[in-house]
């Protein structure tokens, strides 16, 4: 009974020290995303919605694959929650399925959710798959960028267009992938929206 207690403490505490850590800008090393998931869904604030966004990525070079597994999970732009109340009243116009388009960039300029794009956009915006991932709350976009150059490539951002468009979250990636001519990096999205409680 008391390790059991004990057990139900810990597991509490290293899950509230995961939402810190995120609300920090720092992502928890060594945890899957479903660890992550798992913890802010535990520690998430009654009465409230919350969107978190969380991105991987595998790069290839010359047939060989390097899977970086989760590389970064922050909130969304405020441009895009004025984004869904503009949907609400008129999705002709604001059509949230309209955020497919992967970006990439070489700026690292410290993410902020008063972002509207990337610092230093770099090649063609390639649009990506839409599924439902994990479960039902959860939005999933997958989409695979070729390089036609080298580059240090430090930001990748979810657009609603092919060139300008909203921002819907900006991801800062540490350290790089340093990118050579026909190298590939597969994008994983998954935004996870959380009703209130």
């Amino acid at each position: 009974m008391f390790s059991q207690k004990n057990s139900k403490r810990e597991n509490r505490y290293k899950n509230f020290k995961i939402r810190s850590q995120i609300l920090q800008g720092k992502l928890p090393q060594g945890l899957s995303f479903r660890e992550i998931e798992t913890a802010l869904k535990a520690t998430k604030q009654p009465n409230v919605c919350e969107c978190f966004g969380f991105l991987s990525r595998k790069h290839t070079r010359n047939g060989v694959v390097i899977n970086r597994g989760l590389v970064s999970c922050q909130l969304v732009t405020q441009a895009f929650a004025n984004y869904i109340v503009d949907s609400l009243q008129d999705s002709t116009t604001y059509p949230l399925d309209a955020f497919k388009y992967h970006a990439v960039g070489t700026g690292t300029t410290a993410e902020s959710n008063a972002q509207t794009a990337l610092i230093t956009e770099i090649e063609t915006r390639e649009a990506g798959t839409q599924v439902e991932g994990a479960s039902a709350n959860i939005y999933k976009s997958v989409a695979t960028i070729t390089f036609t150059g080298s580059h240090a490539v430090s930001e990748h951002g979810i657009f609603s267009a092919s060139t300008g468009g909203t921002l819907l979250d900006r991801s800062l990636m540490s350290p790089a992938d340093n990118v050579i001519a026909d190298d590939q990096i597969e994008y994983t999205y998954q935004l996870t929206v959380y009703a209130e409680t």
